[in-house]
């Protein structure tokens, strides 16, 4: 048939215009192909120039620009646009197939039409991002011309009196509207930017967030179809592949999502309701949080709203397309009637292909939408919360309102309940409209059968919300126990060495086996609650798929047709989908009522008096760091008004006070001051502070010193009376605290605290503090990191750290709060003489000391004593000397003590130097260990090298795939075949079920008289819906009890390795490194993998199954499935790295931000002195928006990821429509049924091909932990067994207690150098042993050696005739006793920690802790032997934990007594009870001490001096003595 543009049917003069040229049809469509030509004829050169000149130009990183008005309309209505033109080519083909010859004109305009719209759309773009607005005018005149010509048609149309009835009729109409709507868009444009008819065109920046680099989160700015489906995060989800992806690559966040922005926000509306409603009523969180962020939830709703209605498309479609495969298709001759479209099934099909396409996006949109909501509600929360800290008054810190648990909780828990709440809350208004509307639909399908299965649904939902309660509460109880079993495990980590020694290690094991037991059963439960809700989920469709059809089938006279059958089913598909989420979001909404409660109890409780100094005001501080300069002036303005104010109180007092402010530089007058409660702390407080001069405050332990020093800071409240401050000094205050108190920093950042760095000025602060010897201690020097997360600094080192720090501020005034209570003489005079008389009073620094050390009262120029809370005496020494005789008699007294006591001090190693000890050792092992990993680390980085590229990708992107096997095969074999057979059972019995309908439905429709047979598919239907619950209930449990065993299984090995490794594994694994194998990753193994595990399976099975019933229906749909199976592939591939890397950078920055919360809680009194409130303030705000950041990055990953999976989806649908149509062209009927159930499947794909995606990522995260776990399972256990049995060990053997030491060589590992070499000794039965020498001489591992506890490699201990590394461990080590030089007691009773293994009788207890001085102590205690120790044994003294020590030792009755530098950490009165009681009580038994202090051991039968692992001298001390030249005479010189 020849191709013309008119048709040349014979007969007609196609092109003749006799009755008027518009009257031709074909002229009026050839006049509307001219704006088209127009537009591309004038834009293609454009673009081409254009596209040629911007490749040649570097891409800016910001090709996103700003949009010019209307850009959203725009991109809609273009949309719109196309689609109508989609609609006009298909009437034209088909009208087109009705005529004799073809007539392009039907269809060639529409195509030329679409091809302008998408340059349209596409030129518009590129000049939107070369702000080039001068060249829209050429759209401009399209949308005119078009509208013109379109115009025409229609007015023609309506002359033939054609109406709405003509399909053709109502596409031109839409077209005219559409037309009309873009031009009045065009003319907005010119009206805002005046680019054209203006004298002065307006010129626009892009947005301030786009002209910073830093800024790459695009998603407000990119253009709408980018928006829609992510389009910009492409580069940064590929390019996570090549590399990782790391915190500068994501940047900072935008402006509008900036917690300060939002902080802003929800303050000023929260602050809006002091106000306006009455004052006294505590202002309501959930209003303000409705008016700061009321718009995005609306607009997050009416998003999901239209998703929801979307969704309803696809079951109606899919009935359209069964329903009419079967029709004949005729048409009317040129005009196709409107509502034979609908009838069209390819038209169908391409409908619901959008519909979904656009559902989806929406539902995304949504999501996106509350996500970012949610963010933003967090951020300012935190905000809030933190602002609210800094205010909080101290008293309700101490006296325990607020407890740091309770913040914590706040920061971690409350506000992500309220993030999580407002994630969800759309769906608990979209829900019921979709529940509403799903029932409707259903009536209207199967009318009374229906509500029947909806019944079904809503008589079961309440049972979910019961078990999603249970789950909660089970979810809480598994909590306590797990952290109880922490804090078990971690005392057994802390006492390991102990244990040890002891062989005590499996009764405590035994402990933490119980409390796991205990975790267990409550694990169980939730396993079953867990499956409960699974199985619901599962069988609630199916239950209510099998009651609808069965009495559809029994009450309705007509048959039931396969087009009704499968929009129901997917119908139901739909409503399980709300139900099952609502109970979750119930739950959400209780627990967001509960977090907003106890926010705003916490935004209500008690502030700090507000002083006139405190009014540094939020809004100040937060205009980022510039204001911080003028702060000082302000506060001095306010200093001057409150002196005006003083005017007119006290006329008389005034007067003097300009003469006095000079030297004083703080001034109390008539103070009463209180912590909270009514009785006052302090009364009657009088005294000044003389300014550039050292003041003194002593008195008894509890007189209020602290207390005094706080009220002068304004941290106390103010009952009467006032504090003055002169003029220059309230600026800031530097203070010691006496808790030290430690940033998260490094050792550097910590002194400093936010001072510029002075290099001098800095190593004079550290020579003072004496902290040099401690920081070359450090693996980094001063850039280690301290604090709670870095590394354990003891109390000496953190309080000097804390001094340092008031010393290097530049500040007036310096108080310290009684900073040598932790250090020792030595140090003390050291700081006395340099610090503070010299480096602070050289500067005229006014100093305030809090002291118990009287022998420093002669370096004050005034003293302050106190007594019981008010001003004894004040006044200089000699004031003192001459009017208070008593008091200084008095202080004589208590110095002659201390200067006793300094002489004993000076005798013993120092207790700094056992801190460096301490430090030292931990170190040293660990940078072993280091030295040694980075050898390994050395080897793998050469083999990278080769191609770097290529491993890191497969590395990166591969599943664990190992861990998966090692995790299932913990869980045992049995539980894995049941899981897969079980699981394949179901979906093949799922599959049945639908084919049976198919099958059903399609039996022959027309002879009604076939009813009965008709219902004898009954039965059959309903055996396998009862199988397939039963399966469904089968799977559900099976999977959740796997994941119970495994945990049990990973646990148990776990803890038994860990018990049972060297000490060694100890000294090189930091303990927090164990405590998280035992913390975070055993939670993620118990409850996070077992529902992602169960929830992949289930959804990859289910399209699995999908595209087989697919293409078991219509074979064709496999060749579009290649395609589209590597699209996913790649999808999938790329998704999980980056989700990966996004997932880690949330977590990193998570950390810090909980840190800074409790640090500041903790150093509230330190930094309101130092003013540094604002520093803390921003640090928050950086740390909280790095934070948020990674969260909206991993959340718009999600998104990127769910759009395409979706788009996926929906072109499965599509295809799988298609081909079914095209398939069952044929007369062939009874393929309705098939068609149906390929099509229903296909709807299900969209729903589960993300989850697919998103378990395998999640399960990716969670198998890592599998991985540490596993690590840790490898490490070698110590050799319990010995060579010799134990039945070869006499019963009490050693009885005599007789040494030999023969060429003893010991190391701590393979690795490392010998630290006792060739070492011969021999102790005879009896004799008290005494070995010293210098810090790492090797004494120590000698006490080691004697319990096998490190690697003798050459040479024998042997002990009572038997050798000791031939011996059983457990039975060596608990014939043996030790006393170790720190004192270890462990949470439970007394009994417990002298006798675990409850063998001793009371009486042998009593006899112990009489010897050990300790019985009337005990006696007093409520519970006597069973009363409660706590954690770490902190309810007693050191000392006495030490004498717990010796006790526990004298109670295994064994004949060698080792004793680890026992002595070293009491005071005197302790020491000479020890000395004592070793002599009497151990008279008969061999005691070998390792000495601090020589004089110790003078009294000793033999004594070995060490040095560098060798023995020096050897032999009675008396004779040792008198080597003039000897080592241990110049001990003993140095002793004395």
């Amino acid at each position: 048939m020849a191709l013309s543009f008119c048709g040349n049917n014979k007969g007609s003069n196609a092109y003749s215009v006799e009755n008027g040229v518009l009257n031709n049809g074909c002229f009026v469509d050839a006049l509307n192909l001219v704006p088209h030509v127009f537009l591309l004829f004038i834009t293609f050169p454009i673009l081409f120039i254009g596209w040629g000149s911007q490749s040649s130009k570097v891409q800016i990183h910001h090709n996103t620009w700003l949009h010019f008005p209307g850009h959203n309309l725009r991109w809609i209505l273009t949309f719109t646009l196309l689609f109508v033109h989609v609609c006009e080519i298909a009437e034209g083909i088909v009208s087109n197939t009705r005529m004799e010859s073809n007539h392009l004109h039907l269809f060639m305009p529409a195509l030329m039409g679409f091809i302008a719209a998408t340059t349209s759309v596409v030129y518009y773009h590129n000049i939107e991002t070369a702000n080039f607005p001068k060249l829209l005018l050429a759209l401009f005149i399209y949308w005119i011309l078009a509208f013109i010509t379109k115009m025409i048609k229609l007015w023609k149309f309506a002359e033939e009196s054609l109406g709405v009835k003509e399909l053709r009729f109502c596409i031109t109409a839409l077209l005219v509207v559409l037309y009309g709507l873009l031009m009045a868009v065009e003319i907005n444009v010119i009206r805002v930017r005046k680019y054209v008819f203006f004298a002065n065109p307006q010129r626009v920046k892009p947005p301030e967030d786009l002209q910073d680099l830093g800024v790459r989160f695009l998603q407000p700015f990119v253009n709408l179809l980018s928006k829609a489906t992510y389009w910009w995060m492409n580069p940064l989800i590929i390019g996570a592949h090549k590399r990782p992806i790391e915190l500068k690559k994501i940047g900072k966040l935008p402006i509008a999502m900036r917690a300060l922005t939002n902080y802003m926000r929800l303050k000023d509306s929260y602050e809006e309701q002091r106000k306006t409603e009455d004052p006294e009523k505590s202002p309501s969180i959930w209003k303000s949080m409705y008016r700061a962020f009321g718009g995005s939830i609306l607009l997050s709703s009416t998003f999901r709203y239209m998703a929801d209605l979307l969704g309803f498309a696809g079951p109606l479609c899919i009935s359209g397309i069964v329903g009419n495969l079967h029709t004949n298709m005729t048409f009317g001759v040129f005009f196709m009637s409107s509502n034979e479209l609908l009838k069209n099934t390819s038209v169908l099909a391409v409908l619901l292909f959008l519909a979904l396409v656009l559902q989806r996006t929406f539902l995304q949109a949504s999501y996106y939408v509350t996500i970012e909501t949610g963010i933003n509600l967090r951020g300012a929360l935190l905000a809030m919360i933190y602002n609210k800290i800094l205010r909080l008054s101290t008293s309700n810190m101490s006296m325990g309102e607020m407890t740091l648990g309770q913040i914590n909780n706040l920061v971690a828990i409350e506000t992500n309940q309220l993030m999580w709440f407002l994630f969800l809350c759309p769906n608990l208004w979209a829900m019921p409209v979709q529940i509403i509307m799903g029932v409707i639909l259903l009536y209207y399908l199967l009318g009374n059968s229906a509500l029947i299965g909806a019944g079904v649904i809503l008589l079961l939902a309440p049972v979910q919300y019961l078990i999603a309660t249970k789950l909660a509460d089970t979810q809480k109880s598994t909590l306590d126990y797990s952290t109880d079993r922490l804090k078990k495990t971690t005392e057994i980590l802390k006492g390991i060495k102990l244990l040890k020694l002891y062989a005590w290690e499996n009764i405590f094991c035994d402990r933490v086996e119980e409390t796991r037991g205990k975790e267990l059963t409550s694990l169980k439960t939730f396993a079953l609650y867990t499956s409960m809700s699974i199985f619901l989920n599962a069988a609630i469709p199916i239950a209510a798929v099998l009651a609808t059809f069965v009495t559809h089938a029994y009450i309705e006279e007509v048959r039931l047709s396969p087009d009704k059958a499968f929009a129901s089913l997917a119908l139901f598909h739909i409503l399980v989908t709300p139900l099952f989420l609502l109970s979750t979001v119930v739950r959400f909404a209780v627990k967001a009522l509960v977090s907003v409660q106890k926010l705003s109890e916490f935004l209500q409780s008690d502030e700090i008096g507000d002083d006139s100094w405190r009014n540094g005001e939020m809004s100040m501080c937060l205009e980022f760091g510039k204001k911080y300069k003028y702060h000082g002036d302000t506060k001095v303005i306010n200093r001057k008004d409150r002196y005006r104010m003083d005017n007119y109180e006290q006329p008389m007092r005034r007067q003097l006070r300009p003469t006095e402010t000079e030297d004083v530089a703080v001034e109390v007058n008539d103070g009463f001051f209180t912590w909270g409660s009514n009785l006052s702390t302090l009364t009657d407080i009088n005294i000044r502070i003389p300014t550039g001069q050292l003041t003194m405050i002593v008195g008894q332990v509890g007189c209020g010193k602290s207390s005094l020093l706080l009220a002068m800071l304004g941290e106390m409240q103010t009952i009467s009376g006032k504090v003055y401050w002169s003029n220059k000094n309230r600026y800031s205050v530097a203070y010691a605290a006496q808790k030290s108190w430690l940033l998260n920093a490094t050792v550097e950042e910590n002194i400093t605290f936010g001072s510029p760095f002075n290099k001098q000025r800095y190593k004079a602060v550290i020579d003072t503090c004496s902290l040099q010897p401690d920081i070359d201690l450090l693996p980094f020097g001063d850039q280690t990191e301290i604090g709670e997360r870095g590394i354990n600094l003891s109390g000496g080192q953190r309080q000097r750290i804390c001094v340092a720090r008031a010393l290097y501020q530049n500040t007036n005034i310096v108080f310290l709060d009684d900073p040598f209570s932790a250090l020792d003489i030595h140090l003390s005079d050291h700081l006395m003489q340099e610090g503070i008389l010299k480096f602070l009073q050289d500067d005229k620094r006014t100093v305030v000391l809090v002291t118990h050390k009287l022998q420093y009262l002669i370096h004050a120029d005034w003293i302050i004593a106190m007594k019981d809370g008010s001003v004894l005496r004040e006044g200089t020494l000699k004031d003192i000397q001459t009017h208070d005789v008593e008091l200084y008699e008095h202080w004589k007294t208590l110095m002659n003590r201390q200067d006793q006591e300094l002489e004993k001090e000076t005798e013993m190693e120092s207790q700094t130097t056992l801190e460096r000890k301490t430090l030292r050792r931990a170190f040293y092992s660990r940078e072993a260990k280091n030295h040694i990993d980075d050898e390994d680390e050395e080897e793998e980085v050469e083999e990278d090298d080769d191609d770097n590229m290529s491993t890191t990708t497969s590395r990166r992107s591969k599943i664990q795939w190992k861990m998966c096997c090692r995790y299932l095969s913990s869980g045992g074999f049995l539980m894995v075949f049941l899981m897969v057979s079980s699981k394949l059972a179901k979906h093949s019995v799922m599959v049945a079920i639908d084919y049976w309908l198919a099958a059903w439905t399609s039996s022959n429709p027309h002879n009604q008289s076939l009813i009965a047979q008709h219902r004898s598919c009954v039965p059959v239907f309903i055996i396998l819906c009862g199988a397939a619950i039963a399966l469904c209930l089968i799977t559900s449990l099976t999977v959740e009890f796997l994941g119970v065993a495994a945990a049990t299984n990973l646990h148990h090995n776990l803890l038994n390795k860990i018990i049972h490794a060297p000490i060694r594994f100890f000294d090189v694994t930091p303990l927090g490194q164990i405590l998280n194998r035992f913390s975070a990753d055993t939670n993620i193994i118990d409850q996070h993998i077992p529902p992602t595990l169960e929830s992949l399976t289930r959804s990859t099975l289910l399209c699995l199954s999908a595209i087989g019933v697919i293409a078991f229906v219509t074979p064709t749909f496999l060749i579009a499935l290649v395609p589209l199976a590597v699209a996913f592939y790649f999808i999938q591939k790329y998704f999980r790295v980056a989700s990966k890397d996004l997932q880690d950078l949330d977590d990193s920055t998570q950390l810090p931000l909980l840190c800074h919360f409790s640090e500041t809680a903790e150093g509230l009194t330190t930094i309101r002195a130092f003013r540094h409130e604002a520093r803390f303030k921003q640090r928050m705000l950086e740390l909280t928006d790095t934070n948020n950041t990674a969260y909206l990055f991993l959340s718009a990953a999600n998104r990127w990821l769910e759009v395409r999976t979706d788009y996926l989806g929906a072109v499965i649908v599509l295809t799988a429509a298609v081909a079914a149509i095209w398939s069952t062209s044929g007369p062939d009927v009874d393929q309705s049924g098939l068609v149906g159930l390929g099509l229903t499947y296909a709807l299900t794909v969209t729903n589960y091909l993300n989850w697919v995606v998103r378990n395998l990522a999640d399960l990716e995260v969670q198998m890592a932990a599998v991985k540490k776990v596993n690590s840790f399972l490898s490490t070698e256990s110590e050799n319990y067994e010995g060579s010799m049995d134990v039945s070869q060990v006499p019963e009490d053997w050693p009885q005599h207690g007789e040494i030999k030491i023969h060429d003893l060589c010991v190391r701590y590992d393979s690795m490392l150098k010998p630290v006792l070499k060739q070492v011969n000794a021999h102790i005879n039965p009896g004799q008290k042993v005494g070995i010293c020498g210098r810090t790492g001489s090797g004494k120590s591992s000698l006490s080691l050696a004697f319990f096998n506890m490190v690697d003798v490699f050459e040479g024998k201990i042997v002990i009572d005739g038997i050798d000791i590394c031939k011996l059983p461990l457990q039975t060596l080590r608990s014939r043996l006793s030790i006393i170790l030089q720190d004192p270890v007691l462990f949470s439970g009773s007394i009994r417990l920690n002298l006798d675990p293994e409850r063998t001793c009788t009371d009486d042998r207890l009593w006899e112990a802790l009489e010897i050990a001085q300790l019985k009337n102590m005990v006696k007093a205690l409520p519970g006597g032997l069973d009363a409660v120790v706590t954690e770490g044994g902190e309810n007693f003294s050191v000392g006495q934990r030490q004498l717990f020590c010796l006790a526990r030792a004298f109670v295994r009755k064994s004949s060698i007594l080792i004793m680890d530098e026992a002595t070293a950490s009491i005071d005197m009165a302790t020491e000479n009870i020890l000395q004592k009681v070793v002599m009497t009580a151990f008279a008969d038994r061999t005691v070998v001490t390792i000495a601090h202090r020589v004089h110790t051991i003078l009294t000793a039968d033999l004594v070995i001096v060490m040095k560098r692992g060798s023995i020096m001298e050897y032999g009675k001390p008396e004779i040792l003595m008198e080597q003039e030249d000897g080592l241990f005479a110049s001990f003993v010189k140095a002793d004395m």
